[in-house]
């Protein structure tokens, strides 16, 4: 009898899910090598192995950046794949085809189909059995395998080097700004996690470079030339200029290696324009291989392109912003642009971390500028509790009366709203977690929840 889709996800929560766990041990000790999903991919006939694979890695943007990418393959009218993690809000959002998530019903036929090459591959000792991600790989793979797509964008998990999805041979590989996160895994300087992203770049396979730090870019221009493989960097071979901007999108110029292009882009944040030169970079690289993309389709592309829970709003007078800033580069950048895309008089935070993250670097940012601050966590066994957060502030030196502790994000987003003045801003941020969660009440969307995971404190 074929799964629902209820079953699918507890099937799935059965595994192994190194996303809901800290990681214990330093360096990749719990991730040991790609032959387990090569063979799994293998007894399910290699679907991995297609044309126009684009894969994009990164610290900061590699999400908005393959969202457009894809997004400006299908206004070129390919049909699309788009295989990305976390979900926001449900499992179906991992696996995209043509812009929209599969269907509960499709997604519980891929949990099906792959389970028993799971089964063979768990019984073979020079194997073993699939952890969540590399499962979920396995099922966006035989996805858009079966349904022949054109463009396939898929974005890595963690890493780079020993990713799950780095079985792929790309048309072009795609590295957005690498900054400090996952150390424990990945390692303590740039140079180092550089190394590992770099290590999707692919032998004579273009690889199109975001903003880089200088030792990121060194060990990334080391790896490509290893691999021979030609370098398009982003700031120099492809420009842009931010020419107007608001809390509606900005107005950009883009000067690609092919065409200018003049666009209004929906996404809010200087950080976006850096991404979509990078997305019409990719675009270019694809061009150079043979696929119809022309101007008009990345223009069409990135004015309709949609990724929720960066930099989005979600409510006026006051202004409500969520923005999944969940690094101190990512949060300090976001700091940096409130001011020109949203205007407002004071800043009241809803602040909510996971605990593997260098959470006291992003709260003495956010001390800076705030108000006032409501901690909170979401449901995500990784959150930190809220007192925890608090405490990170007042070591700060934020006045007690000027913190609040919420457990649970909706009343964090609710009591933040009623405090504020309708000249306000109120930022949700540190966690995409917790801007899920927001999401879900400012939005009425109905949440999908796994009781059996949530922290004790929580159930």
């Amino acid at each position: 009898m074929p799964l629902n889709y209820p079953e699918a996800v507890a099937r799935l929560l059965g595994l192994v899910d190194h996303e809901r766990s800290v990681p214990a041990q330093p360096r990749q000790k719990r991730i040991y090598d790609l032959r387990n999903v090569e063979r799994l991919l293998g007894r399910m006939g290699n679907p991995h192995r297609r044309r126009g694979m684009v894969h994009v890695a990164g610290t900061k943007g590699k999400g908005s950046t393959a969202a457009m990418v894809e997004s400006i393959a299908r206004a070129a009218r390919y049909s699309t794949g788009f295989y990305s993690s976390p979900h926001l809000h449900s499992f179906c959002e991992r696996i995209r085809r043509d812009g929209e998530p599969v269907p509960r019903e499709r997604f519980a036929e891929l949990t099906d189909a792959v389970w028993p090459h799971h089964l063979d591959n768990a019984a073979d000792p020079e194997a073993g059995p699939a952890t969540l991600f590399e499962y979920l790989t396995a099922m966006g793979f035989q996805c858009f395998a079966e349904d022949s797509v054109d463009v396939s964008v898929v974005e890595v998990g963690l890493g780079g080097r020993l990713d799950a999805t780095n079985v792929v041979t790309p048309e072009v590989s795609v590295i957005t700004p690498v900054s400090l996160d996952h150390m424990a895994i990945l390692g303590d300087t740039i140079g180092e996690i550089a190394a590992d992203k770099a290590g999707i770049i692919k032998p004579g396979a273009p690889v199109v470079v975001g903003p880089q730090f200088p030792e990121a870019m060194e060990a990334i221009s080391r790896a490509a030339t290893e691999q021979s493989a030609p370098v398009v960097r982003v700031g120099d071979a492809i420009t842009w200029k931010v020419e107007t901007a608001s809390a509606d999108g900005q107005l950009l110029e883009i000067r690609g290696r092919r065409d200018t292009h003049r666009l209004r882009l929906p996404l809010l944040g200087d950080f976006q324009g850096a991404n979509a030169a990078t997305a019409v970079g990719a675009a270019e690289a694809l061009a150079d291989a043979g696929y119809a993309i022309d101007r008009h389709a990345i223009i069409e592309g990135l004015e309709s392109v949609e990724w929720p829970g960066r930099m989005e709003v979600l409510g006026r007078e006051p202004m409500l912003v969520v923005d999944g800033a969940h690094n101190d580069h990512s949060m300090a950048t976001l700091l940096a642009t409130l001011d020109t895309y949203v205007s407002h008089r004071n800043l009241v935070v809803v602040a909510g971390f996971s605990r593997d993250k260098r959470v006291d670097a992003m709260v003495e940012l956010l001390a800076e500028r705030a108000h006032r601050v409501i901690t909170t966590r979401s449901r995500h066994p990784r959150s930190m509790r809220p007192a925890e957060i608090a405490q990170e502030f007042l070591d700060q030196g934020i006045a007690s009366e000027r913190v609040g502790i919420t457990a649970h994000t909706e009343e964090a987003v609710e009591e933040a709203v009623a405090m504020a003045d309708a000249s306000d801003l109120v930022l949700v941020t540190g966690s995409l977690f917790v801007v899920a969660e927001a999401r879900e009440a400012v939005l009425g969307i109905e949440p999908e929840t796994y009781p059996d995971l949530l922290p004790p404190d929580l159930r």
